[in-house]
């Protein structure tokens, strides 16, 4: 990856940096358009000698009318939508596949916490295990990186690069799958994890947990990595953004070219006579450097400019792999009082340099709002509310004892219940009334069924 902003600071007394970052060549748009710059601009020039010098005045007339045919559809042509769209979608699956590097960094440390062990056979299996780690993800880059394919093309550079055994590398390869078997490594880390803890180097069954989990996660990446590379942008998309890019310019070919003024095309802005199509290049350097962006970052596994470095991550893991369970591995410092011991507000100093960035702690936006007295006053709460309560309660008949009588009420809540007592009253009113004419109902249905009985009965007799 092209490190274009490399001591890069935006300000306006340091105008230079800006242009120092424009006319960068490694890894620029200039690099990227150099050949395709170059055919655009001979092409127009010289279809702009052969209608100069070359045709006569009728084949011009027919030019003229081609060229303001090119020039009127070309606008026909969605070229900013289709290409801004997939350029978005390009940049997005860019930067996930960087999100989904596996780096053994968090499955490292689980290693050297859990897996305890002074002696030698203690260090061989940490080393061991945290080798299985980066051999699993040194697979995978061969199978996806170009650099990391052309560095270790095959297993015995593996072996020689300290990776794997060659008793390892017989059984890698006698593991009978056509698959990519990057995941082998995987399996005998696990393997080790459960022999530790069959000797005892790791203490509890959490430990062994935990330490799965972060393989489980580990080996999520590694699998999303090759997904990544295995499934692609459709062609069928790629095609068509190319397409639309490649027919709009090669219209602006002719469409853009200067045209006599005494043909009568002067209100198509054709009389001035430009020899060098300036804005039309700059329109072929913005979409066509859109373009060429999109096909450089849709895989960032290669050899590009911009590509991602995967021989340096390589190199980086392996080493941060072994300082972590070996050499750092009892790496203990005397315990002692810190600079800012008992200063519960340490200042911590500045440089001159930095002096000027120093702003003081920002408390929150709602910290300067403003309340007037008034309306910080706390407020009771109404009759109504209270009301509502209690006469929901009565109804219910989940009103306790400590709720029902005057001490279940604070003080200055007196006032309140004795509203809500006169207003509960109309209601139990109305509640006797409904069961008393419930009450009457049924009486009335009794005495109706004890007559139609009687007379029953002395029909029957009868």
């Amino acid at each position: 990856m092209s490190k274009r902003f490399l001591n890069f600071q935006p300000k306006v007394q340091e105008v230079s940096n800006y242009f120092k970052v424009l006319f960068r060549w490694k890894g620029s748009v200039y690099k990227l358009l150099r050949r395709e710059f170059l055919v655009f601009l001979g092409a127009y020039t010289v279809i702009s000698l052969v209608y100069r010098l070359v045709l006569n005045a009728k084949q011009k007339e027919t030019f003229d009318s081609i060229c303001i045919y090119a020039d009127d559809f070309s606008s026909l042509i969605p070229v900013s939508f289709v290409l801004g769209f997939y350029v978005s979608v390009i940049i997005h699956r860019w930067w996930d596949q960087f999100l989904a590097i596996p780096w053994p960094d968090r499955l490292v440390y689980n290693v050297a916490a859990h897996v305890d062990g002074d002696d030698e056979s203690g260090r061989i299996f940490r080393r061991t295990m945290v080798r299985y780690v980066n051999l699993s993800t040194l697979l995978l880059f061969r199978s996806v990186s170009q650099s990391v394919k052309k560095r270790f093309p095959t297993l015995d550079h593996v072996v020689n690069g300290g990776f794997m055994t060659e008793e390892e590398r017989k059984s890698y390869e006698e593991i009978p799958s056509q698959h990519a078997k990057y995941w082998v490594p995987c399996i005998w880390f696990i393997n080790l994890v459960r022999l530790a803890r069959v000797d005892g180097r790791i203490a509890s069954a959490p430990a062994v947990k935990s330490i799965i989990d972060e393989v489980n996660r580990f080996h999520d990446q590694c699998d999303e990595i090759f997904g990544f590379d295995w499934v692609s942008v459709p062609l069928v998309y790629t095609q068509v953004v190319t397409i639309a890019v490649y027919t709009y310019f090669l219209a602006c070919l002719f469409g853009r070219q200067y045209l006599q003024p005494d043909a009568g095309y002067q209100s198509k802005g054709r009389n001035a006579d430009l020899y060098i199509p300036v804005f039309t290049l700059l329109q072929f350097l913005f979409y066509f450097g859109w373009l060429k962006v999109a096909e450089d970052i849709m895989d960032p596994f290669g050899e590009d400019d911009d590509d991602f470095e995967m021989n340096l991550m390589v190199d980086r893991n392996l080493q941060l792999s072994y300082l972590a369970v070996d050499d750092l591995f009892h790496s203990y410092f005397p315990l002692v009082k810190d600079l800012h011991y008992g200063d519960p507000d340490p200042e911590i100093p500045y440089t001159k340099a930095s002096l000027k960035s120093k702003v003081n702690s920002w408390p929150g936006s709602a910290e300067r709002m403003k309340i007037s007295k008034t309306g910080m006053a706390i407020a009771e709460l109404s009759a109504p509310h209270i009301r509502l309560h209690q006469h929901h309660d009565d109804v219910q008949g989940h009103v306790s004892p400590s709720a029902r009588s005057p001490s279940g009420y604070n003080s200055r809540h007196k006032g309140s219940q004795e509203i809500v007592q006169e207003n509960c009253l109309p209601i139990r009113k109305n509640i006797g009334r409904k069961e008393k004419d419930k009450d009457k109902t049924k009486n009335r249905g009794c005495s109706k069924q004890g007559v139609a009985t009687l007379s029953s009965n002395n029909q029957h007799k009868e």
